[in-house]
């Protein structure tokens, strides 16, 4: 995850001003000194590091502060605060045209990822309700415009392409096709080019001039650090651009650009690729983010991905099973399908508060993809009575995964004891018992968990 190495030197910055009884004025400069050490690590702009650093001094030095009973606390709160402020204060959202399709202009250099982003962000306004249209004007980039149809026939959007006609005219035709068809949002995928050059940019602002886009929407690499804010810069002076998408956010990034996009341009991260997977895109939050980097985790992303993965029905009907002691194999592998759909478990270790210390914790995912594979090799029959199971059909159980019959008696034996835990919460007064092993906390037995 980004921001990793940045959040361990932070937050041992911080265990240190909580060792100490009273702060000195001393102490202070002397964290903000390695505060800002691990942000020019993190490739944030020295300009950003210094100005950041010295707010935060400021406001530390304070007798507020230093004479609190609690200072330490003080300064992480004074430190959250800047770091929400320097990207951006509060979220954004697009800018929405009420009389007819709201055009977003997607630009970027070449490898940036602004065509999967793009398409992305096209799937998440289309599971919010929209209707969107994707419109190829890359036509330079072999396959490009075959990259965008096969993400567009992912996700059920149209995608409107005209071969290698020239972009302008593309562009202009898409808006008027979005019009009479009624998609109410356009997404322009532009060229891009392996750096910022003059004949890219006037192909791009002839774009901007013809369909006067609502939205410019940058798609830079999180992965590329200061050379992110630098093509971000030199965009902005060519087409006064509205927002950035920061695309790359859950690798091993140092993070640099998202602190410092904001402060450089003046323009707003509005949205980050989270992963490889064409749902994988959130709105981007500076407070949560700036919780996240400081160790504090990120709890309302994690509910938001758990309304999302929650059925309601099946969740009445999973407690229904569990009060009656009928929790089968089935309910389990449902149950797991569920929370794969919140991400992996390393990732919801990382939201929750204090998860940074949890990421020596192993999860391991290969394990919960062999139950899940021996589940899968089950009939329908045999996931709803695993009594049945016997020395042939853990046999051909093993077989059908690629597995060994040892894993098939593993997961069988788990279950059994998950069965008797079951057991014990079912009856009279299951219901307060039932809190207990609602969600995917009675399944610690099994292997993977």
């Amino acid at each position: 995850m980004a921001f990793e190495g940045l959040t361990e030197k932070i937050s041992a910055t911080f265990k240190k001003l909580r060792g100490k009884g009273r702060i000195k004025e001393a102490d202070v400069k002397e964290a903000m000194r390695e505060i800002r050490m691990a942000l020019l690590e993190a490739d944030v702009s020295y300009k950003v590091c210094k100005d950041f650093t010295k707010q935060v001094t400021e406001r530390c030095i304070g007798v507020d502060v230093l004479e609190s009973l609690t200072p330490a606390q003080m300064i992480v709160k004074i430190v959250n605060e800047e770091l929400t402020k320097l990207m951006g204060s509060d979220q954004k959202h697009i800018t929405i045209n009420p009389n007819g399709p709201t055009v977003v202009m997607l630009v970027g250099l070449q490898g940036a990822g602004k065509t999967t982003n793009g398409s992305k962000l096209a799937g998440l306004m289309k599971r919010q309700g929209k209707n969107p249209l994707l419109v190829a004007c890359d036509i330079y980039r072999p396959a490009a415009i075959q990259q965008l149809k096969v993400c567009g026939e992912k996700l059920g959007i149209p995608v409107f392409e005209k071969g290698t006609q020239n972009p302008v005219q593309t562009a202009k035709e898409a808006v008027l096709y979005a019009r009479q068809h009624g998609h109410d949002m356009v997404f322009l995928d532009t060229a891009g080019r392996l750096h910022v050059d003059e004949a890219l940019m006037n192909e791009l602002k002839e774009i901007k001039a013809t369909v006067k886009p609502d939205e410019i929407m940058l798609v830079i690499d999180a992965m590329t650090g200061q050379d992110a804010v630098n093509a971000a810069q030199s965009f902005n002076e060519w087409l006064d651009i509205d927002s950035v998408m920061l695309s790359k956010l859950d690798g091993d990034a140092r993070g640099g650009a998202a602190l410092s996009v904001k402060a450089i341009t003046g323009k707003p991260v509005k949205f980050a690729g989270m992963g490889e997977k064409l749902e994988d895109i959130e709105p981007f939050h500076p407070d949560r983010m700036a919780s996240r980097i400081l160790g504090m985790g990120d709890v309302l992303t994690l509910i938001e991905k758990a309304e999302k993965a929650y059925d309601a029905k099946k969740a009445a009907e999973m407690e229904e099973k569990l009060r009656s002691n009928k929790f089968t194999l089935q309910d389990f592998y449902e149950q797991m399908v569920q929370m794969k759909s919140m991400g992996s478990m390393q990732d919801i270790l990382a939201q929750m508060p204090g998860g940074g210390s949890m990421k020596n914790l192993q999860v391991d995912e290969k394990q919960m993809a062999h139950t899940e594979a021996i589940i899968l090799s089950m009939t329908p029959k045999e996931r709803e009575n695993p009594n049945i199971i016997g020395a042939s059909r853990k046999k051909r159980i093993a077989a059908g995964c690629g597995l060994k019959v040892e894993d098939v008696n593993r997961l069988l034996k788990s279950f059994e004891q998950m069965q008797k835990l079951i057991k014990q919460f079912s009856g009279p007064g299951a219901g307060k018992k039932m809190k207990r092993m609602r969600g995917f906390g009675g399944m610690g037995g099994f292997p993977g968990f």
